[in-house]
């Protein structure tokens, strides 16, 4: 007799009750008896996987369970109804929720339940079915699968292991074989040696049959040893050991240039300047040399040993382990930690050397030797910034092809760790030290050279080829025709603009560069940019027609000369935009901080430098913010780590606003918010401008001193926090007074206290307001002007640090009579300054206000500088980032919003309200006038009859074509496609069409070139075709094309072309020879090294700076492997929570450059049968079919 299964019932009262208390779900069900009609309602309790029931939710003993682990869940319908009964009963059966739970194995009947809701039936049928532990059981399943499968891959492996064992086994017995055969034919040959003359003759079957036999061995042991080196070269431990020795030998010739390089600084460089510095009249001091080249030989040193250690362990190749090497490497980075600490200090020091002669021309010298190839002293500074991350990226090529098990994988990781680790660091100093090399190199760049590029607080803001346009007297332009060639040759200049300065330079024969005698140094400070031409200035207005509204001009009022006029043409109306944009943002930056200066200076002890420097949220860390060492150009400490409100924060600060933080935080916020917050940031500023300045320095700033602080308090109440009030009007200025007549786009206060003074006065202060009419005559104490300029000099307690941008500085305001008034009665304050300056474009201004109130309302300032620094971004943002715009249709309604509500404010300046009226036109401009190629475009226009054959086309036109295609690709990139690597995604198409399309373009190109060459059935034909396709290749690098010589050469090096050997050995030598060139040229080892120098240092021209002069057209790929890089080695977020803009500053950086060559085009006109030629997909023949006419045309050799 079968046995009852025993269980421990303490344990299971114990779990019922635990049940009852903390049960996952909990409630009454009705249970189905036995028998098929009737129902039970019991309390359910379900802990864990067991279900419990009692007769009542007070029961203590449960009146059974079940065991639900396996089980399954699933809804039935409701029963069948009988006709018995009341319809009202009948119908709440019908709404009770019936479900029932399956056992998974047979005798178990299955559990009918029913609950009163659907809802509480859900939540039974899921807490039931989280209790069957499905998932759990699932994944088991799974994973077993898995185990079994890999327990299958192990046992093949071990068969075909033991069959290679078995293999070898065999093939030493069938060798031990015939060596005794061997041997046993030598003693028979002995044996048989003095009858052997006899037997040759006699016996010439058997002779025939030892050698068939011998054949037939060799034949055997030949056929099995090439079967098994034949299966090891196909296995992936082989292809795997192949990859990892490649890595190998390409880090031991990345590591020979390096120490060439680092024994050019040593030996070219440091070693001279010791011995300069010892010399009777050194120029230099043996501390700078000591500052600058920190560490650089004791780096040379541990590289030198580094890289005999490399050698040798080639010496023992095939067998290759690093590891010991990379532990010497890893105690002696701290001194590349030091050299990276020091790299910008370097810089600076060398930076402050040049500007003695004498050092300048002995490092000229030392600069000019062969060895260098054309690089300056900074270039060999920087190299070993970008050795750790070669290290880096060389380790992690090797652990994935390191097996796990490997000796050397440990050390290998943690060598890697610990380099990753030193390159965080370096990530920040490469980035911060770029602009100071940036600036050396423009400056060694100019003959005459430019002191104030050796200013470490200048910030490159962009450069690019403007025209001149010639003037004469009294600023009229001369009749000159835009195109005309003259024009375009004589007038082209080099422009560079930084932050403080813009430098314009003409370029000689040679390439160098030259400073213009007159105007080539302009002060931005001294600087007034005229957007449009005012409408009554005819001349202007026939200058606006002549040249196409690509001109701008720049009114230069220096104080020790008379004011003149510079009239630059752009290329295109975009690029004119560009330069204007970042023209103004510059001049805004200086003079709104210039006027933030004034009013704290004139009314309070606190300046604005102090104020800032007093202020800890600027310069020290936090748990929401962390700094650089790096000063930016406004000299406050670069952000490094910060949250998103910290950036905003930092954006509307009215103190100061950094150009280059600008540019990063709106190529990149995308990345860490939405274009949504920024615009609620600025439109809160715009309303409540108190809110952009810590709450510390509202009280320094209004804590006045004892002769203004009654005034201030006459109404008792606090600063006041919005615009609901009215601001003092802009006093009236005579607009005879301005000898130029133009809109001002930012606030042009003069910020040189040592400037010549406006002396306001008047014979008495009238109490009743006067309003001012340009046709209305003068009261009887009208000021007028008068040039005085020993008053000039004498008066110097009367100076004012505002002044009108349209008066000169040689003006003042005098009485009639000549006599000047009591200064005490009439004193110039901030707001009366602010005022003036501000008024010059305006008529007059409305009554009501007396010049006590003027002379008070600091408020008035603050509330004026906030609505310009609104402006200055919101400019900034349509102008360079208009894409923002049209494909954001809210936003762009919301901005246009924000400037209508700024012109309907009734304080809103005469120039504030042409500013916005600009930014809105631009907005609203459904169609920008954009007068660059699309290539949709150009494939409607070249829809002709007959297109042009490859033969009748020349070099020339296939060049230019190809140039101005790729750049019309290239160019129609927007730049947040650039972010992201949405190019590597698997929905690129998707999110980067515009990139998916260059990529396209470029192996059309490619395909094209291929095919054309395949076309040719006899050799001479297709020889001749390579040679103009190298000559087309060889163009293209004349015009900046390196994307075209990378189409061509990569359509030469391929499989069905490259193999022609027939071909190429006609091919002349001088074709082959330029070949290798461009082909150097464009190579990809190194991440490309040649082509960015080539991109850094034009042959041709010049060295220049960033980039070669534009237009050009860059390979993308090489930005994209730059990004890429950047994405994967540092994250956007750090585990705080915090943005890396250290990161966003390198991203900008690459984003800049690429938009660079994006926004200057190329002067070549479409000639529509070539760009058809170009664009025939007909004449296009795919890869296998290229192969396979390549094998048609010339057969493989016999083996």
């Amino acid at each position: 007799m079968q046995k009852s299964v025993r269980y421990n019932e303490g344990h299971a009262l114990y779990l019922a009750f635990l049940a009852r208390k903390e049960g996952t779900k909990r409630g009454f069900l009705s249970k189905k008896a036995a028998e098929a009609s009737r129902w039970h309602e019991k309390w359910f309790a379900l802990y864990q996987n067991v279900l419990f029931y009692f007769e009542g939710e007070q029961s203590g003993r449960p009146a059974g369970m079940y065991l639900l682990e396996g089980c399954s869940c699933e809804r039935t319908p409701a029963p069948p109804r009988t006709s018995a009964g009341p319809a009202g009963a009948r119908d709440a059966l019908d709404k009770q929720y019936y479900f029932t739970v399956l056992f998974g194995h047979e005798g178990q009947k299955p559990l009918e339940l029913r609950c009163e809701e659907e809802q509480a039936g859900k939540e039974w049928m899921e807490a039931i079915h989280q209790a069957s532990y499905a998932d759990i059981l699932i994944e088991r399943e799974v994973l077993m699968q898995k185990y079994i499968h890999l327990v299958q891959i192990v046992e093949t492996e071990k068969i075909a292991a033991n069959q290679l064992r078995h293999q070898l086994e065999d093939q030493d017995t069938e060798i031990e074989r015939l060596k005794s055969e061997i041997v046993a034919l030598n003693k028979t040959k002995e044996r048989m040696r003095p009858y052997h003359s006899h037997q040759e003759d006699e016996d010439p079957d058997i002779k025939k049959i030892k050698k068939v036999q011998s054949f037939m061995r060799g034949w055997l042991c030949r056929r099995k040893w090439k079967t098994i080196v034949q299966d090891y070269i196909c296995s992936p431990h082989a292809e795997s050991m192949r990859k990892r020795n490649q890595i190998v030998f390409t880090m031991v010739e990345a590591e020979t240039e390096y120490v060439h390089q680092l024994y050019i600084l040593v030996n070219g460089f440091l070693r001279p300047l010791r011995m300069a510095a010892s010399s009777k009249k050194p120029p230099i001091s043996h501390d700078d040399v000591s500052s600058i080249f920190l560490n650089s030989e004791t780096i040379m040193f541990l590289h030198e040993i580094f890289h005999q250690g490399l050698k040798a362990r080639l010496a023992n190749w095939p067998t290759l382990v690093l590891a010991d090497l990379f532990d010497i490497l890893l105690p002696m980075l701290n001194i590349y930690q030091e050299f990276v600490r020091n790299h910008q200090y370097s810089l600076q020091v060398l930076a402050n050397c040049k500007q003695n002669r004498d050092f300048d021309k002995l490092l000229k010298q030392y600069e000019a030797n062969p060895a260098c190839e054309g690089r300056m002293l900074e270039t060999f500074l920087t190299y070993p910034m970008f050795q750790i991350p070669r290290y880096i990226i060389t380790l992690h090529e090797l652990l994935a092809h390191t097996p796990h098990e490997h000796v050397e994988r440990k050390s290998l990781e943690f060598a890697k760790s610990k380099l990753e680790e030193l390159s965080r660091v370096m990530h920040d100093e490469v980035s911060d030290t770029e602009n100071i090399r940036k600036n050396l190199a423009i400056e060694r760049m100019i003959v005459e050279g430019c002191d104030i590029l050796l200013d470490t607080s200048q910030t490159f803001i962009r450069q690019g080829s403007l025209i001149q346009v010639p003037s004469v007297e009294r600023g009229k332009l001369s009749k000159v025709r835009l195109g005309s060639l003259s024009l375009k040759k004589e007038g082209e200049r080099q422009c560079f603009l930084f932050t403080k300065h813009f430098l314009i330079c003409t370029r000689s024969s040679g390439g160098k560069l030259h400073l213009l005698k007159t105007g080539g140094v302009l002060s931005l400070i001294q600087c007034t940019l005229i957007e449009e031409p005012d409408a009554s200035d005819d001349d202007s207005k026939g200058s606006g027609h002549m040249f196409g509204h690509l001109d701008f001009k720049i009114v230069v009022e220096p104080p020790d000369a008379s004011p003149f006029t510079v009239v630059l043409l752009a290329p295109s109306r975009q690029e004119k935009a560009a330069w204007m944009s970042d023209i103004s943002q510059c001049v805004d930056n200086i003079r709104c901080n210039g006027l933030m200066t004034i009013v704290f200076e004139e009314n309070s002890k606190v300046t604005v430098p102090h104020m800032i420097k007093s202020d800890a949220r600027l310069h020290k860390d936090d748990t929401d913010i962390c700094f650089s060492k790096t000063l930016n150009s406004c000299k406050v400490p670069q952000i490094r780590y910060a949250s998103v409100e910290r950036l905003l924060e930092r954006l509307t600060d009215l103190r100061f606003l950094s150009i280059d933080f600008l540019n990063t935080f709106l190529h990149t916020y995308r990345i860490f918010t939405t274009a949504t917050v920024v615009l609620a940031k600025l439109s809160d500023i715009y309303k409540r401008p108190f809110t952009s300045i810590p709450v510390r320095s509202l009280e320094l700033f209004f804590a006045t001193s004892p002769n203004n602080r009654g005034e201030h308090m006459v109404d008792g109440k606090s600063p006041r926090l919005c615009r609901k009030f009215s601001s003092p009007p802009p006093l009236a200025v005579s607009r005879t007074s301005s000898p130029v007549r133009a809109r001002k786009l930012s606030l042009t206060s003069s910020l040189n206290a040592r400037i010549g003074a406006l002396d306001l006065t008047t014979s008495s202060c009238s109490s009743s307001p006067t309003t001012h009419s340009p046709t209305a005559s003068p009261p009887p104490h009208t000021a007028v002007l008068e040039s005085s300029p020993a008053d000039r000099a004498g008066d110097s307690t009367e100076l004012s640090p505002c002044r009108s941008p349209s008066t000169p500085r040689h003006l003042r305001y005098r009485q009639p009579g000549g006599q000047a008034a009591d200064s005490s009665h009439c004193s110039v304050s901030p707001a009366s300054a602010f005022a003036i300056a501000t008024a010059a474009a305006g008529h007059g201004s409305p009554p009501g206000f007396n010049n006590t109130e003027r002379t008070c309302d600091k408020e008035f300032i603050i509330r004026r500088t906030a609505t310009n620094r609104v402006l200055n971004v919101l400019r900034h943002w349509v102008s360079k980032h208009a894409q923002d715009f049209e494909l954001n249709n809210e936003l762009k309604m919301n901005v246009l919003n924000l400037l209508e509500e700024v012109l309907r404010d009734p304080d809103l300046l005469p120039q504030e309200k042409k500013a916005t009226a600009n930014i809105l036109r631009a907005l609203s401009q459904d169609d920008q006038d954009d007068i660059h190629l699309k290539l949709e475009d150009i494939i409607q226009m070249t829809d002709c009859p007959k297109a042009e054959c490859f033969e009748t086309l020349s070099a020339m036109e296939l060049a230019e074509q190809i140039t101005l295609l790729d750049h019309v690709v290239f160019r129609s990139i927007p730049y947040e496609e650039f972010l992201g690597q949405g190019w590597m995604k698997l929905d690129k198409n998707e999110r980067t069409p515009y990139i998916m399309k260059t990529s396209q373009h470029f192996n059309e190109m490619s395909n094209l070139v291929a095919s054309q060459i395949m076309n040719y059935a006899d050799i001479s034909s297709r020889a001749n075709a390579i040679e103009k396709w190298v000559a087309v290749a060889d163009i293209c690098r004349c015009l900046h094309n390196y994307n075209g010589v990378l189409e061509i050469t990569a359509a030469l090096n391929r499989s069905a072309i490259y193999r022609l050997k027939k071909t190429w050995a006609k091919v002349s030598k001088q074709t082959k020879a330029l070949m290798d060139k461009l082909q150097k040229t464009v190579s990809s080892e190194g991440r490309f090294k040649n082509l960015r120098e080539t991109l850094k240092k034009n042959k041709n021209h010049s060295s220049w700076p960033c980039s070669c002069n534009p237009p050009a057209v860059p390979y993308l790929g090489m930005y994209l492997t730059d990004l890429a890089f950047i994405e994967e080695g540092t994250p956007n977020f750090t585990e705080e929570g915090l943005v890396n803009f250290s990161k966003m500053r390198m991203i900008s950086h690459i984003i800049r450059e690429i938009r660079q060559f994006q926004q200057t085009a190329y002067r070549i006109d479409q000639q529509p049968k070539v760009i058809q030629y170009l664009l025939d997909k007909a004449l296009i023949i795919d890869e296998d079919t290229l192969y396979e006419l390549s094998l048609k045309i010339e057969p493989r050799l016999p083996a």
